[in-house]
Protein backbone atom coordinates (compact mmCIF):
# COMPACT_ATOMS: atom_id res chain seq x y z
CA UNK A 1 0.00 0.00 0.00
CA UNK A 2 2.62 2.48 0.56
CA UNK A 3 4.35 1.52 -2.57
CA UNK A 4 0.95 2.57 -4.29
CA UNK A 5 0.52 5.51 -2.19
CA UNK A 6 4.64 6.68 -3.33
CA UNK A 7 3.99 5.87 -7.14
CA UNK A 8 0.62 8.34 -7.34
CA UNK A 9 2.43 11.04 -5.29
CA UNK A 10 5.50 10.72 -7.57
CA UNK A 11 2.98 10.88 -11.06
CA UNK A 12 0.92 13.71 -9.43
CA UNK A 13 4.26 15.79 -8.53
CA UNK A 14 5.53 15.08 -12.20
CA UNK A 15 1.77 16.24 -13.64
CA UNK A 16 2.37 19.08 -11.72
CA UNK A 17 5.67 20.11 -13.49
CA UNK A 18 4.17 19.57 -16.38
CA UNK A 19 1.81 22.14 -16.28
CA UNK A 20 3.57 24.62 -14.23
CA UNK A 21 7.16 24.97 -16.20
CA UNK A 22 5.42 26.72 -19.64
CA UNK A 23 3.90 29.21 -17.28
CA UNK A 24 7.44 30.45 -15.14
CA UNK A 25 9.02 30.00 -18.91
CA UNK A 26 7.09 33.10 -19.71
CA UNK A 27 7.36 34.67 -16.42
CA UNK A 28 10.22 37.37 -17.20
CA UNK A 29 8.14 38.73 -20.86
CA UNK A 30 5.50 39.72 -18.10
CA UNK A 31 5.98 43.22 -19.52
CA UNK A 32 7.35 42.41 -22.96
CA UNK A 33 9.86 44.70 -22.43
CA UNK A 34 11.61 45.66 -25.92
CA UNK A 35 14.75 47.83 -26.69
CA UNK A 36 13.76 49.73 -30.48
CA UNK A 37 15.96 51.96 -32.36
CA UNK A 38 14.47 54.43 -35.08
CA UNK A 39 17.08 55.36 -37.65
CA UNK A 40 14.05 58.49 -38.78
CA UNK A 41 11.72 59.95 -36.80
CA UNK A 42 8.85 57.99 -35.80
CA UNK A 43 5.04 59.31 -35.07
CA UNK A 44 2.96 57.27 -32.02
CA UNK A 45 -0.13 58.55 -30.19
CA UNK A 46 0.38 62.44 -29.13
CA UNK A 47 4.26 62.63 -30.18
CA UNK A 48 6.86 62.42 -32.74
CA UNK A 49 9.65 60.01 -31.33
CA UNK A 50 13.35 61.43 -32.58
CA UNK A 51 15.74 58.82 -34.15
CA UNK A 52 17.04 57.17 -31.20
CA UNK A 53 16.75 54.15 -29.21
CA UNK A 54 13.94 53.77 -27.26
CA UNK A 55 12.45 50.82 -24.24
CA UNK A 56 8.47 49.55 -25.18
CA UNK A 57 6.82 47.61 -22.73
CA UNK A 58 3.86 47.21 -21.25
CA UNK A 59 2.27 49.15 -18.05
CA UNK A 60 1.96 46.80 -15.20
CA UNK A 61 -1.78 46.06 -15.02
CA UNK A 62 -3.58 43.18 -14.04
CA UNK A 63 -6.86 44.41 -15.81
CA UNK A 64 -5.54 45.59 -18.82
CA UNK A 65 -2.65 43.97 -20.95
CA UNK A 66 -3.03 46.68 -23.75
CA UNK A 67 -1.51 49.99 -22.12
CA UNK A 68 1.80 50.74 -23.97
CA UNK A 69 4.82 52.48 -21.96
CA UNK A 70 7.27 54.26 -24.10
CA UNK A 71 10.80 54.97 -21.97
CA UNK A 72 14.16 56.29 -22.94
CA UNK A 73 17.00 54.64 -23.72
CA UNK A 74 18.23 54.93 -20.26
CA UNK A 75 14.74 53.87 -18.76
CA UNK A 76 14.46 56.54 -16.61
CA UNK A 77 12.29 58.93 -18.35
CA UNK A 78 8.58 57.90 -19.32
CA UNK A 79 8.01 59.75 -22.55
CA UNK A 80 4.82 58.23 -23.57
CA UNK A 81 1.65 56.25 -22.33
CA UNK A 82 -0.39 54.76 -25.22
CA UNK A 83 -3.71 53.04 -25.41
CA UNK A 84 -3.89 50.25 -27.61
CA UNK A 85 -6.37 47.07 -28.47
CA UNK A 86 -5.11 43.65 -28.84
CA UNK A 87 -3.96 42.96 -32.67
CA UNK A 88 -3.97 39.44 -33.84
CA UNK A 89 -1.20 37.75 -36.46
CA UNK A 90 -1.71 34.23 -37.19
CA UNK A 91 2.22 33.13 -37.91
CA UNK A 92 4.75 34.50 -34.62
CA UNK A 93 8.04 35.50 -36.02
CA UNK A 94 11.18 35.42 -33.67
CA UNK A 95 11.56 39.45 -33.74
CA UNK A 96 10.04 42.53 -33.13
CA UNK A 97 7.87 43.67 -35.60
CA UNK A 98 6.44 47.04 -36.19
CA UNK A 99 3.63 47.64 -38.66
CA UNK A 100 3.56 51.05 -39.87
CA UNK A 101 1.04 52.80 -41.85
CA UNK A 102 1.36 54.28 -45.32
CA UNK A 103 2.56 57.86 -45.01
CA UNK A 104 2.78 60.47 -48.03
CA UNK A 105 6.46 61.05 -48.83
CA UNK A 106 8.15 63.40 -46.02
CA UNK A 107 6.29 62.33 -43.34
CA UNK A 108 7.13 60.50 -40.21
CA UNK A 109 5.96 56.96 -40.71
CA UNK A 110 2.98 56.40 -37.85
CA UNK A 111 3.64 53.19 -35.84
CA UNK A 112 0.32 51.01 -36.24
CA UNK A 113 0.72 48.08 -34.16
CA UNK A 114 3.58 46.61 -31.97
CA UNK A 115 4.43 42.52 -31.97
CA UNK A 116 6.46 40.91 -29.14
CA UNK A 117 8.88 38.59 -30.46
CA UNK A 118 6.65 34.56 -30.67
CA UNK A 119 3.71 36.02 -29.78
CA UNK A 120 0.34 36.01 -31.90
CA UNK A 121 -0.94 39.14 -29.99
CA UNK A 122 0.42 43.00 -30.52
CA UNK A 123 -0.94 46.16 -29.83
CA UNK A 124 -2.44 48.16 -32.44
CA UNK A 125 -2.37 51.95 -31.29
CA UNK A 126 -4.87 53.95 -30.42
CA UNK A 127 -4.37 57.42 -32.01
CA UNK A 128 -6.31 60.97 -30.70
CA UNK A 129 -9.50 61.64 -32.57
CA UNK A 130 -7.90 64.75 -34.55
CA UNK A 131 -5.25 63.04 -35.54
CA UNK A 132 -6.71 59.41 -36.33
CA UNK A 133 -9.16 61.32 -38.68
CA UNK A 134 -6.12 62.91 -40.86
CA UNK A 135 -4.31 59.46 -41.05
CA UNK A 136 -7.98 57.60 -42.34
CA UNK A 137 -8.01 60.34 -44.83
CA UNK A 138 -4.17 59.69 -45.94
CA UNK A 139 -4.06 56.07 -45.57
CA UNK A 140 -7.86 55.56 -46.72
CA UNK A 141 -8.79 52.94 -44.28
CA UNK A 142 -10.46 53.42 -40.63
CA UNK A 143 -7.58 54.37 -37.88
CA UNK A 144 -8.57 53.53 -33.94
CA UNK A 145 -9.66 56.75 -32.31
CA UNK A 146 -10.04 58.30 -28.69
CA UNK A 147 -11.21 61.33 -27.22
CA UNK A 148 -8.55 63.75 -27.79
CA UNK A 149 -8.35 65.10 -23.91
CA UNK A 150 -7.45 61.51 -23.07
CA UNK A 151 -4.25 61.37 -24.89
CA UNK A 152 -1.89 62.48 -22.10
CA UNK A 153 -4.32 60.18 -19.61
CA UNK A 154 -2.39 57.89 -17.32
CA UNK A 155 -2.45 54.49 -17.64
CA UNK A 156 -5.36 53.81 -14.99
CA UNK A 157 -7.26 56.51 -17.02
CA UNK A 158 -7.22 54.87 -20.17
CA UNK A 159 -8.26 51.73 -19.02
CA UNK A 160 -11.65 53.28 -19.11
CA UNK A 161 -11.47 55.25 -22.33
CA UNK A 162 -13.82 53.56 -25.03
CA UNK A 163 -12.06 53.35 -28.29
CA UNK A 164 -13.73 54.01 -31.84
CA UNK A 165 -12.42 54.11 -35.70
CA UNK A 166 -12.97 56.68 -37.76
CA UNK A 167 -13.27 56.75 -41.46
CA UNK A 168 -11.64 58.40 -44.80
CA UNK A 169 -14.89 60.48 -44.52
CA UNK A 170 -14.76 61.34 -41.15
CA UNK A 171 -17.63 59.04 -39.52
CA UNK A 172 -17.42 57.06 -36.52
CA UNK A 173 -17.49 53.70 -36.81
CA UNK A 174 -17.51 50.73 -33.84
CA UNK A 175 -14.10 48.57 -33.76
CA UNK A 176 -16.13 45.38 -34.87
CA UNK A 177 -17.31 47.20 -38.07
CA UNK A 178 -13.46 47.34 -38.82
CA UNK A 179 -11.68 44.32 -37.11
CA UNK A 180 -12.64 41.10 -39.03
CA UNK A 181 -14.60 38.54 -36.68
CA UNK A 182 -12.15 35.69 -37.14
CA UNK A 183 -9.51 37.93 -35.76
CA UNK A 184 -10.98 39.25 -32.64
CA UNK A 185 -9.67 36.52 -29.85
CA UNK A 186 -9.57 36.72 -26.10
CA UNK A 187 -7.07 38.59 -24.74
CA UNK A 188 -5.98 35.73 -22.29
CA UNK A 189 -5.00 32.25 -23.78
CA UNK A 190 -7.08 29.58 -23.93
CA UNK A 191 -7.23 26.57 -21.19
CA UNK A 192 -8.33 24.09 -23.92
CA UNK A 193 -4.48 22.83 -24.22
CA UNK A 194 -4.04 22.83 -20.55
CA UNK A 195 -7.13 21.18 -20.09
CA UNK A 196 -6.33 18.20 -22.75
CA UNK A 197 -3.06 18.12 -21.37
CA UNK A 198 -4.00 17.54 -17.75
CA UNK A 199 -6.58 15.12 -18.84
CA UNK A 200 -4.01 13.01 -20.79
CA UNK A 201 -1.58 13.37 -17.35
CA UNK A 202 -4.71 11.74 -15.19
CA UNK A 203 -5.60 9.07 -17.90
CA UNK A 204 -1.65 8.20 -17.14
CA UNK A 205 -2.06 8.93 -14.11
CA UNK A 206 -4.97 5.58 -13.46
CA UNK A 207 -3.48 3.69 -15.89
CA UNK A 208 -0.29 3.47 -13.45
CA UNK A 209 -2.69 3.02 -10.03
CA UNK A 210 -4.74 0.33 -12.16
CA UNK A 211 -1.41 -1.30 -12.78
CA UNK A 212 -0.15 -1.17 -9.21
CA UNK A 213 -3.32 -2.34 -7.96
CA UNK A 214 -3.13 -5.81 -10.49
CA UNK A 215 0.26 -6.14 -9.01
CA UNK A 216 -0.68 -6.23 -5.44
CA UNK A 217 -3.69 -8.48 -6.19
CA UNK A 218 -1.52 -10.97 -7.89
Amino acid sequence: MKSLKLQAAMFCLIMLTAVLVPINAKADSWNKSTKLTFNEPVEVPGMVLEPGTYWFQLADSDSNRNIVQIWSADRMQLLKTILAIPDYRLHPTGDTVIKFDERPSGSPEAIQAWFYPGDNFGQEFVYPKARATELAQEVQQPVLEMRDEQVAASAPALEQTPVKAVQPTGEEIEIAEVVAAEEVLPTTASPLPLLALVGVLSLGAGLVLRRSLASNVA
